[in-house]
């Protein structure tokens, strides 16, 4: 199983961007994907999820209404949509494949991509 994500970078306060995970090697429509972040010095956490279908999402409440996951299974590819950025925003951000429902805990996710890096500047 591989998982590429790639997206990141550096935008201003306010600007935007959008990561994206590719994977291959595992049946990706029937999965729940995640992404998580860790910024310095802090834990690994939860950012957004979303269905198999994509019918449902779920996201941790300091995101909500800024961004945005999605996923295209014909791509195999899972997209967060990150708008109104913020200093608090910068991390690292991971994708992650769960064979659960759509859960929250990074224990819940099998295998992960390697990070790639979202830095916001005030």
């Amino acid at each position: 199983v591989q998982l590429q994500a790639s997206g990141g970078g550096l935008v201003q306060a306010g600007g935007s961007l959008r990561l994206s995970c590719a994977a291959s090697g595992l049946p990706f429509s029937t999965y729940v994907m995640g992404w998580f972040r860790q910024a310095p010095g802090k834990e690994r956490e939860f950012v957004a999820a979303i269905t198999w279908s994509g019918a449902r999402t779920h996201y941790v409440d300091f995101v909500k209404g800024r961004f945005t996951i999605s996923r295209d299974n014909a791509k195999t590819t899972v997209y967060l949509q990150m708008n109104s950025l913020s200093p608090e925003d910068t991390a690292v951000y991971y994708c992650a494949v769960s064979s659960s429902i759509l859960v929250t805990t990074t224990s819940r996710y099998e295998y992960w991509g390697q990070e790639t890096q979202v830095t916001v500047s005030s």
